[in-house]
C-alpha cells in the first residue's frame, strides 16, 4: 500500500501565506497606485498583469512537470472566469461610486451571503456557536473600518454584483477542487490565462471610466516597473494561497479568518504610513480577534463532535457485525448438531 501523501504546505502555513501575501500586496499597491508613489492608478489593468504573471508561472510549472494537468470542461472555466472578473471590476466600481464606509459594509456582508449560498447550494448548516462567532468578527471589523456611509443606486448595484460574484467565486473554487479532484495551483493555472486575457483587453476601458486616464499616457519608470513586478509576484502567492485555503477549509472560514488581514493592514498603516489609530480602531481589532478565536474554537469543537459521532457509528456497526457473526455461528452449530443426531438415529 502506498503511503499517504502529506500536503506540501500545512494548514497554518497556508493561512500565513495568504495573510502575509495579501497584506504585502496592499502595502506595495499603495506605493504603486497612490499619488505620492508612482501614481499607476489603473487597478483593473494591474489585476490583469497579476493574472498574466500567474498564468506564466502556471505554464512553466506544467511544462517542467512540477504540476499535473487534469481536465476541467472549458465552459466551466469560462463562466467561472466571468464571475471572477465581475467580482474584481464590481469591487473597483463599488469603491469609486460609494463611500469607504459603505464599501467596508459591503465587504462585511460577504460573510452572511457566503453562509446563505453554501446552505442553498451545498446544504451546509452552522451551529449557533459558529454563527455567534461570525457576528462577533463582523461587528469588530465594522467598528475598525466603517466610518461615513453614503450610497447611491448605481453604487448599490455595483456593490451587490461584487458581493454576489465574490461569494459565488469562493464557493466555486472549493466545489471545483472536490468535483474534479484537482489541486489548488492546477485549478488556478487553468483559470488565470482566461482572466488575464479578458482583463488586459477590457481593463483599460474600465480604468478609463474609473479614473479618466489612458494607459498609454502613463510614463513608466524603473521604480514603477520594479514595484509593478513586485506586486505581480505577491499576487501569484496571494492567488495560490487563496485557492489553497478555500480548497482545504471553506469559503466561510476564508472570509472570517481573512479579516485578520484587516487588522494587520490597520496596524501596518499606523506603523509605516502614519495612519491614525484611534481607541475605536483598537477596540474593534480586539473584538475581531476575540471573534476569530471563538470561531476557530467553535469549528474545532464541531469537528471533534463529528469525529466522535463517526467513531460511535463505526463502533455500533462493528458490534452489529459481531452480533450477526455470532448468530450465524450459533445457527451453523445447531444445524451440525441436528445432522449428527439424525445420523445416530439411523
Amino acid at each position: 500500500m502506498d503511503p499517504v501523501k502529506k500536503p506540501r504546505v500545512s494548514d497554518a502555513g497556508a493561512w500565513a501565506m495568504n495573510v502575509f501575501s495579501s497584506v504585502g500586496i496592499i502595502m506595495v499597491n499603495k506605493q504603486v497606485m497612490s499619488s505620492s508613489g508612482y501614481d499607476f492608478s489603473f487597478a483593473t489593468t494591474l489585476t490583469g498583469f497579476h493574472f498574466a504573471m500567474t498564468a506564466f508561472i502556471g505554464w512553466v510549472s506544467s511544462a517542467s512537470g512540477y504540476s499535473s494537468s487534469k481536465h476541467v470542461p472549458l465552459w466551466e472555466l469560462l463562466w467561472f472566469s466571468v464571475v471572477a472578473n465581475l467580482s474584481i471590476t464590481g469591487m473597483n466600481f463599488s469603491l469609486m461610486l460609494n463611500s469607504v464606509g459603505f464599501y467596508q459594509i459591503s465587504k462585511l456582508s460577504m460573510i452572511p451571503v457566503v453562509c446563505v449560498m453554501e446552505w442553498m447550494l451545498n446544504g451546509k448548516r452552522y451551529t449557533p456557536r459558529v454563527a455567534a462567532s461570525v457576528l462577533v468578527v463582523a461587528f469588530g471589523v465594522g467598528i475598525c473600518t466603517v466610518t461615513d456611509v453614503h450610497v447611491n443606486t448605481t453604487g448599490l448595484l455595483c456593490a451587490s454584483v461584487a458581493v454576489f460574484c465574490t461569494s459565488l467565486q469562493q464557493i466555486t473554487i472549493g466545489s471545483f477542487q472536490k468535483k474534479y479532484s484537482i489541486g489548488s495551483f492546477e485549478l488556478l493555472s487553468k483559470t488565470a490565462p482566461i482572466q488575464a486575457v479578458s482583463l488586459l483587453i477590457f481593463g483599460p476601458f474600465a480604468d478609463y471610466y474609473l479614473k479618466g486616464r489612458v494607459l498609454t499616457s502613463y510614463q513608466f519608470t524603473v521604480g514603477a516597473v520594479f514595484f509593478i513586478l513586485l506586486s505581480c509576484s505577491l499576487a501569484v502567492v496571494c492567488n495560490m494561497s487563496q485557492y489553497l485555503c478555500i480548497g482545504r477549509f471553506s469559503a466561510v472560514s476564508f472570509q472570517v479568518l481573512g479579516h485578520m488581514k484587516t487588522v494587520f493592514v490597520l496596524t501596518l498603516g499606523w506603523i509605516l504610513f502614519d495612519s491614525a489609530l484611534t481607541v475605536k480602531n483598537v477596540l474593534g481589532m480586539a473584538c475581531a480577534i476575540v471573534g476569530m478565536i471563538i470561531y476557530s474554537w467553535a469549528i474545532e469543537s464541531e469537528k471533534q463532535q463529528q469525529k466522535t459521532a463517526s467513531f460511535n457509528l463505526k463502533e455500533d456497526n462493528r458490534l452489529k457485525e459481531e452480533e450477526v457473526k455470532l448468530l450465524k455461528d450459533r445457527t451453523n452449530g445447531d444445524s451440525e448438531k441436528d445432522i449428527e443426531l439424525g445420523q445416530t438415529k439411523s
